[in-house]
């Protein structure tokens, strides 16, 4: 059975950081997302990370966001800094095995203001 559990969002000042972890298990996962959603906006994809490591990233949170994936732990990590009010957003872990099935977590809430 997949099981994505996420964790880490929070409240945070503009020009702050959050660390968002996503615990995937059940499965092994051709990439790792994580997307976001704000209010009255469609689901956006944030970043990616394949199994051979590459990345991608939304253009928008270019050089302020870094996906990193911990295997020992299962673990999909989201350093996010030099965060901007327009980052608000749930975000959610997304997963694809390697079978083409996808995953969601049940989102995270990140809120960027003073």
């Amino acid at each position: 059975q997949v099981q994505l559990v996420e964790s880490g969002g929070g409240l945070v000042q503009p020009g702050g950081s959050l660390r968002l972890s996503c615990a995937a298990s059940g499965s092994i996962f051709r990439v790792n997302a994580w997307y976001r959603q704000a209010p009255g906006k469609q689901r956006e994809l944030v970043a990616a990370i394949s199994i051979d490591r590459s990345t991608n990233y939304a253009d928008s949170v270019k050089g302020r966001f870094t996906i990193s994936r911990d295997s020992a732990k299962n673990t999909v990590i989201l350093q996010m800094n030099s965060l901007k009010p327009e980052d608000t957003a749930v975000y959610y872990c997304n997963a694809r095995t390697i079978t083409h099935k996808n995953y969601w977590g049940q989102g995270t809430q990140v809120t960027v203001s003073s």
